[in-house]
């Protein structure tokens, strides 16, 4: 922060001296405060007036060694960080302090130390964007009398033993072989469950076709018999439904006691006849009863 590179030009008795924009230069007349110079020309007078202090007012950046730590649950760590400082305040910096750059860096090496045995080791590594954001709020309270900030600070890295190193890879390596195992049980899952439900519609698509089936070929069979009957007088009506029940009657049969290659039939083929004629016997009565009632 400390910068004697002003210019300075002597003529005669006065003394002139150029300030450079970012730039602030205190001024000393019989070595007591006098003033401030902002950027620009001025004159002083020789011998009387002394520049004491020139400070850069530009935001610098500044390497903070490494240095080691012991985090709350007991764990070693080294690390080191970057702290970005910048004066706000010219007469505070030249007076406040002796010298508040090296002031600052060892502030922010034990308010790092401090915030890191507040936390465990875990804590560390997820919360680094919280830890530099508590260094810092700390850092400027210390040095709210130092006219002199910190903008930000930022852990570089961090550095652990390597035993403890070597431990945290293979736990590591085991959540990640655990995780790869409850995707594959996952996806074993959910294939099965598709495969059921992929059983279940296609039955229920099979009962629906069947009842669908059923319905058409009795919607036909119903339809047929209409026609049939619209297509015969009122005498023929009769003989036309009997001939709807042998057929019917034949096509029962001949499905009966059907076994694969092995068929059932009557000892004499004149059974065949005389089921049919008991038929129509019956359905004779059942017309007969209908007219009577």
């Amino acid at each position: 922060m400390m910068n004697k590179s002003v210019s300075t030009l002597s003529l005669g008795l006065l003394k002139f001296i150029r300030v450079k924009m970012r730039q602030a230069v205190i001024v000393e007349r019989f070595g007591k405060f006098q003033r401030q110079l902002s950027p620009g020309l001025h004159i002083l007078l020789p011998y009387i007036d002394q520049i004491a202090y020139v400070h850069s007012l530009k935001e610098e950046v500044y390497q903070i060694s490494s240095q080691a730590a012991i985090t709350k649950d007991n764990v070693e760590i080294t690390l080191d960080g970057v702290l970005y400082l910048k004066i706000v305040d010219a007469q505070k910096a030249s007076y406040g302090i002796g010298n508040p750059i090296e002031a600052m860096q060892q502030l922010a090496q034990t308010t790092m130390r401090s915030e890191l045995g507040k936390l465990k080791l875990d804590d560390t590594f997820r919360g680094r964007e919280e830890l530099n954001h508590a260094i810092v709020t700390a850092i400027n309270e210390a040095s709210a009398s130092w006219g002199i900030n910190c903008m930000r600070y930022e852990i570089k890295d961090i550095t652990i033993p390597n035993t403890l190193r070597k431990a945290m890879e293979r736990q590591a390596e085991t959540e990640r072989q655990k995780r790869a195992e409850i995707l594959n049980t996952e996806g074993k899952r959910q294939a099965e469950i598709n495969v059921a439900e992929g059983f279940r519609q296609a039955s229920i698509l099979i009962a629906e076709g069947e009842a669908k089936a059923i319905q058409i070929k009795a919607d036909s069979n119903a339809e047929s018999i209409k026609l049939l009957n619209k297509s015969l007088d009122d005498d023929n009506k009769l003989q036309a439904v009997k001939f709807r029940i042998a057929e019917k009657f034949m096509e029962a049969y001949s499905g009966l006691a059907k076994n694969e290659n092995i068929m059932v039939i009557p000892s004499a083929p004149s059974d065949v006849g005389q089921m049919v004629r008991k038929a129509f016997s019956i359905f004779d009565d059942i017309d007969k009863k209908s007219n009577i009632g």
